[in-house]
């Protein structure tokens, strides 16, 4: 596994070693004790799997009190994933990184806790699975405004339609109004 920082060097893309032949390919997808030296001493207590059409966002999401990690990847399609820094004593706070994730890249990014994060669907469907440091609590969890200019994230915008929303990211709060981590 090739471990690489980002402009903020908490967030942390992973690409595997694949090995592949006409029977197909292998490659570990995740290794605890690697992922401890490049990412930090996180462990995992829940994994997600989801399923969106091409135009989907979903986010940009953090949970206050119980925050979470993340490691996510795409096993069908491709999406836009992004990842806002919360954390008001971070020297990035307020940026944001982003990076394409595919079935055909098997790239993973790791969003350690005190950032916000989502992701947008460019391909006709993706499927997007990730590993959570702490358990979902609805009542903790903050919708933050996709397109906030005070964040300027450039989403890939298919056909420069706006992207299909749920209610409750419908409703994101501003980030000049949104809680913070310290």
């Amino acid at each position: 596994m090739h471990y690489e920082k980002l402009a903020i060097p908490d967030v942390v893309l992973l690409t595997p070693n694949v090995f592949g032949d006409e029977r197909g390919f292998f490659m570990e997808t995740f290794r605890q004790n690697e992922f401890e030296a490049h990412c930090g001493n996180y462990q995992f207590v829940q994994d997600n799997h989801s399923q969106s059409a091409q135009g989907i966002l979903r986010g940009l999401h953090y949970q206050l009190h119980q925050p979470q990690g993340k490691l996510v990847r795409v096993t069908r399609g491709e999406v836009f994933d992004v990842a806002v820094d919360m954390r008001k004593s971070s020297p990035t706070f307020g940026q944001w990184v982003g990076a394409m994730l595919s079935e055909e890249n098997k790239q993973m990014l790791w969003v350690p806790p005190g950032f916000a994060h989502g992701f947008y669907v460019t391909s006709e469907k993706a499927e997007f699975q990730y590993k959570c440091t702490d358990y979902y609590a609805p009542g903790d969890e903050v919708s933050l405004r996709w397109d906030d200019p005070a964040i300027g994230i450039k989403w890939p915008l298919a056909n420069s339609r706006l992207p299909a929303l749920s209610s409750k990211d419908q409703h994101g709060v501003n980030f000049s109004d949104a809680p913070r981590f310290d």
